[in-house]
């Protein structure tokens, strides 16, 4: 069994028992609710707004992670403007810990 999950403005397809790093939850330590946006067992396929209503997806945040650093440079010609820039995102580290139908 597995669901496609939707967080931070993106979507991830999980299992239980998985782990992974999304976008922050606002959350630091315990258990969080996501809604899932599709769920697949076996051949039943549970894509509708009703059904979809009662199913749930539980995970535990397990911390707080920065991703890598990003770095860029901008210039333009013959004006002597330069701008150098980096960026670090901040990502939460969750393990799914059930999926159910509902």
């Amino acid at each position: 069994m597995y669901a496609v999950i939707k967080t931070g403005g993106k979507q991830y397809r999980v299992s239980e028992g998985q782990e992974l790093q999304v976008e922050r939850l606002g959350v630091t330590e315990g258990e969080v609710s996501l809604t899932p946006i599709l769920l697949v067992d076996g051949d039943t396929v549970v894509s509708s707004p009703d059904a979809l209503a009662k199913a749930s997806v539980t995970a535990n945040v397990m911390g707080e992670v920065r991703g890598p650093k990003i770095t860029g440079f901008t210039y333009k010609n013959k004006t002597n403007q330069r701008k150098r820039w980096g960026h670090r995102q901040n990502y939460a580290t969750i393990q799914i810990t059930g999926i159910k139908k509902g």
